[in-house]
């Protein structure tokens, strides 16, 4: 059994040191839908939203999101971002809305959870645009689909 990391000898919980660590380029991506009704989105894609353009809306919370993880998530190291793009993309088959998120770095430590945090605000963001429309909306799938770097290696999920 592997060993828990974020535990001290005593069983508390800590931030993992990262200091011995090498420095190496990392990125992940990060996914999730948000599913709305075919109304719903017809009238986001015809810019019909009560709260305005909720694309662009979501895509800059995003951001700000993964910017802001380790003030949200308690054992998660504050890190430089070298990038992080948050792509929105609707489809009429779900219904509803894909999200996307890629965040890299250059450091110790990866950048999985800034990449979740990022979809995660994005699509709590769609919610909140839309609520007024629509009680039924439902936050899917976040999940992790790729990451590289560091000594654990590349990952690619769906």
């Amino acid at each position: 059994m592997t060993k828990l990391t974020h535990l001290d000898e005593k069983g508390r919980a800590r931030m993992v040191d990262v200091g011995d660590k090498k420095s190496t380029h990392r990125t992940a991506t990060a996914r999730a839908e948000v599913l709305i009704s075919p109304e719903t989105l017809s009238l986001v894609l015809e810019g019909g939203a009560p709260k305005g353009d909720v694309f662009a809306v979501a895509r800059i919370a995003g951001i700000a999101g993964g910017k802001k993880t380790s003030d949200l998530i308690p054992l998660t190291h504050p890190i430089g971002i070298d990038s992080l793009s948050v792509e929105i993309t609707p489809d009429r088959d779900l219904p509803g809305i894909h999200i996307q998120a890629t965040a890299t770095t250059t450091g110790r430590t990866g950048v999985e959870m800034e990449a979740m945090t990022a979809v995660s605000v994005a699509a709590l963001t769609v919610y909140d645009m839309l609520k007024s429309l629509e009680k039924g909306i439902r936050v899917t799938d976040i999940r992790l689909v790729h990451k590289a770097g560091g000594k654990s290696g590349e990952y690619h999920g769906e």
